[in-house]
């Protein structure tokens, strides 16, 4: 089974797993947008991320944190972060990649994180997968730590097709 796990948003992470093993990881590739020189997905990019490790009868499934607006945060943050979570949905359905969504709450506690810092989530997965350490080394890849985590937490609870996120 190849497995795209998504912590979404334009300084999210994409991490691709086959069966158990973690094949590699990214930061969700992103463009400038506009004469404010926003960051917006670059959905082609994605779809080649996608593209380059699907072959002829994988099975594929994409795994998405199922995110909320958060108190305090801007229309217009809100609208470019939803933006992005419409971007991934609209893909997989383009390539016909059935997805599932996870809340944060749920992977969080299968990990024990609920209430940590939001680092912890790095020291997590340099315990679960030690080879990881160099991709994940700096703070910021806490993005990645988590896209890894989501997808973890679904092989670890997938069930002959069925998943309760």
């Amino acid at each position: 089974m190849l497995v795209f796990s998504i912590d979404p948003g334009v300084s999210g992470a994409i991490c691709v797993f086959k069966n158990k093993d973690i094949l590699d990881i990214y930061d969700v590739p992103t463009m400038v947008d506009g004469k404010k020189n926003k960051r917006q997905i670059n959905s082609a990019q994605v779809t080649h991320i996608f593209k380059s490790f699907v072959k002829e009868g994988d099975k594929v499934s994409v795994i998405v944190e199922q995110v909320n607006a958060m108190p305090g945060q801007g229309v217009t943050s809100m609208f470019n972060f939803g933006q992005s979570f419409g971007i991934i949905k609209g893909i997989c359905a383009a390539l016909s990649f059935p997805i599932y969504f996870v809340r944060p709450a749920k992977w969080k506690k299968h990990f024990n994180l609920i209430g940590s810092v939001k680092d912890a989530s790095r020291t997590k997965v340099i315990e679960i997968y030690p080879t990881m350490s160099p991709k994940i080394a700096r703070k910021k890849d806490s993005n990645k730590a988590d896209a890894i985590l989501i997808g973890k937490y679904f092989i670890d609870n997938y069930k002959n097709d069925s998943f309760h996120g």
